[in-house]
């Protein structure tokens, strides 16, 4: 980008949809590599300011009349520093001529850090209404770290005033320079681009995961953080992104389709077989687990939400864009597709004025008023994504298969479902008087006594019935143990809400079965800080009490004999684990060369999760690879033979893998090299 182009964009003389595309362009142009320390004496200069820093931010903690949510704001900015540092993410150009870049990123942090603190310690914080962007910080549910976001404000936005403003809610594609040192320098202190006269939430969603996991939690804590900052209006609320950003549009859209005015996703990927080029189908425990995050399945949700996908003619990617329009229309639903002529992976510049005209046309508009719409077309393959507008899909007859309902308003105001693969659901009780399920009649708005915002009910054989008041509150608390959205697995599940992982410290029953267990929780605990941007939070199992109990999934590493918390609730586990074998399914397993990981519901803790000997279930190379390799690798419940190398590290090779039923119980195993007959991706 030349200076007189950087000018432009920075003082906002130029469109603000021009600007982005300058920015999109110079972005890839200046791609660099050489990952490296910064020199010894530019290092502990920089560790030197952070610590500094982090003293500010700790007196600033201990001043109760300070909202914590301001010193966030702070602490991001010695966040960044730290985990540049402490991995190395100090780039160097193709040419080779030093990180002075990322330097001078490190040391704008730290600079910007400084006077933040300063000026919350005065009661003075500048930046909290500030026109243009700056960095916002939150401290995530998950692990309890601090995360960065940017927010771009018109001026004159007054939190106390009764307007709600628009949100465009834009997601960055995949960089591999990208950290939060890098995001800091995007965003701080950007003037506002000409012509924008709405608010934009640029998330760092964990950097690079395509807002999967801990990413696709960031997206809605940043979310839900600016919306304790600005007045949303959340009817009007427009999600978009490119390339990496394009497939988290797809995926968080159709997923969640009733949280958006309209969705724009740009390029990307949205089937991993077709995208990565695999001719042969995965194992049935992970084919299976492809349809949580593969979008072609939820095409049908965009008939619950407007769709404007873009892809450029000579971009590889544009094949997200056709696949999902050819998948939607032989639904019968409507996507609209742009095509930048002749452009490659980047928008076209007339394109992307278009692209943008659609999504401000439906923002303007904004979704209908709640209830909202009763013509409803809805697919789910897990009931972690089981909600559009007033209807939730509660349980599913078997997950990983699409369990669909559809919704129409009779002539007399009957609100009347069909489903498919659906065995309990909830339906907002104001959407109508009455309702008809798969032709069996029920009152609605009366239903359960009028004294819960939605009525349930359960299918019995080919009847449903409609839970009464006492009924509907056992349903609740899941006596049954059935599983529900964020308790029904897989493993790597576990990780989208606050966890804790256990270490043991007794005497373990296997030595090998130990060490492995404790290989496991370390490479969990890098893969993780490096990867998704923060600290694993690590106890002795002598350490966990009622209130961990109550507040987080256990994540337990070892044996029953050397941690005392897997003891206690093995025996209430569809295993079997003594000091001679470990037994799943029906088969014995030695421990000494196998290792036992899965997820279940606590015994301790009915309502969160249990997890032995497991953090996420795919790997660094896998980050490294490509977004669309982020899919679980062991389902609910896996055994593997582990063997020790000489460098300490393992190899580990799946025996046995599957998931629990709806019920969490397992049905009869299939061994994990049987491989479906047919073509990839069916």
């Amino acid at each position: 980008m030349t200076r007189g182009t950087w000018w432009l964009v920075r003082t906002g003389r130029t469109p603000w949809w021009v600007a982005w595309v300058v920015l999109v362009v110079a972005g890839i142009a200046a791609s660099v590599t050489n990952a490296q320390a910064p020199p010894t004496d530019v290092a502990a200069r920089l560790e030197s300011g952070r610590r500094s820093l982090v003293a500010k931010i700790e007196l600033l903690k201990r001043d109760e009349s300070i909202r914590r949510r301001l010193v966030a704001d702070v602490e991001v900015f010695a966040k960044a520093v730290d985990w540049a540092i402490r991995h190395n993410e100090f780039y160097a150009p193709r040419s080779g001529k030093g990180a002075s870049a990322w330097i001078g990123y490190a040391e704008a942090a730290l600079a910007t850090g400084e006077r933040r603190a300063d000026e919350l310690a005065a009661g003075k914080p500048s930046w909290v209404l500030q026109p243009g962007s700056t960095i916002r910080g939150y401290y995530s549910k998950i692990d309890g770290s601090v995360q960065p976001y940017a927010v771009s404000l018109p001026p004159g936005i007054n939190p106390r005033s009764g307007t709600r403003h628009r949100l465009h809610l834009k997601l960055h594609g995949r960089g591999g320079t990208l950290n939060e040192l890098r995001f800091i320098a995007q965003h701080e202190g950007k003037a506002l681009s000409k012509g924008q006269g709405f608010v934009q939430l640029d998330v760092f969603g964990r950097t690079n995961n395509a807002y999967r996991y801990a990413g696709e939690t960031d997206v809605f804590e940043a979310l839900a953080d600016l919306e304790r900052r600005v007045r949303i209006d959340n009817r009007r609320i427009t999600l978009w992104g490119f390339s990496m950003g394009g497939a988290g549009a797809w995926h968080l859209g159709l997923h969640h389709p009733s949280r958006w005015s309209s969705v724009g996703p740009g390029a990307g990927f949205v089937d991993f077989y077709k995208y990565q080029n695999q001719t042969e189908q995965r194992p049935a425990h992970q084919h299976k687990s492809l349809s949580i995050y593969d979008v072609v399945p939820y095409a049908l949700n965009a008939h619950n939400v407007p769709v404007c996908t873009y892809g450029g003619e000579i971009d590889k990617q544009l094949l997200a864009s056709t696949t999902m329009v050819d998948r939607a229309k032989r639904l019968g639903v409507p996507i609209k597709l742009l095509i930048g002529p002749k452009t490659g992976h980047r928008f076209h510049p007339e394109s992307f004025k278009e692209f943008m005209a659609f999504h401000d046309k439906h923002a303007r508009t904004g979704r209908r008023p709640y209830p909202g719409r009763t013509d409803i077309r809805f697919v789910t393959w897990t009931v972690k994504y089981n909600v559009c507008e007033w209807l939730t899909v509660e349980e599913m007859e078997k997950l990983y298969q699409p369990a669909v309902v559809q919704a129409t308003r009779a002539a007399d105001g009957t609100l009347k479902l069909r489903t498919r693969n659906v065995s309990a659901l909830q339906v907002a009780r104001d959407v109508a008087d009455r309702i008809e399920i798969d032709g069996v009649k029920h009152r609605l708005a009366t239903a359960a006594d009028g004294l819960l915002p939605g009525v349930f009910y359960q299918k019995n054989g080919k009847d449903w019935n409609v839970l009464g008041y006492d009924d509907s509150r056992n349903f609740q608390k899941n006596v049954g143990l059935n599983k529900r959205r964020d308790l029904q697995g897989p493993i790597d599940d576990a990780f989208m809400q606050p966890f804790v992982c256990v270490r043991g410290t007794g005497t373990p029953w296997s030595t090998a079965q130990a060490d492995w267990a404790s290989w496991t929780l370390q490479r969990f605990a890098g893969e993780f800080d490096k990867w998704l941007r923060g600290r694993i939070r690590v106890v002795a199992d002598t350490a966990v009490d009622e209130e961990m109990i109550a507040n987080n999934n256990l994540v337990l590493f070892g044996d029953p004999g050397s941690n005392s918390v897997m003891a206690r609730v093995i025996e209430r586990l569809p295993v079997e684990w003594s000091r001679k074998a470990i037994r799943v399914a029906g088969t014995s397993y030695d421990p000494g060369s196998h290792g036992l990981s899965m997820i279940y519901p606590n015994p301790l803790n009915p309502r969160r999760y249990v997890v032995i000997n497991s953090g996420h279930t795919f790997h660094e190379a896998d980050f490294k690879n490509s977004n669309s390799w982020l899919f679980p690798r062991l389902g609910d419940i896996a055994v593997q033979a582990i063997s020790r190398k000489a460098t300490g590290e393992y190899d580990e090779s799946i025996k046995w893998a599957g998931f629990f039923n709806s019920a969490w119980r397992l049905d009869p195993p299939s061994p994990v090299e049987n491989k479906s007959k047919g073509k990839a991706g069916e």
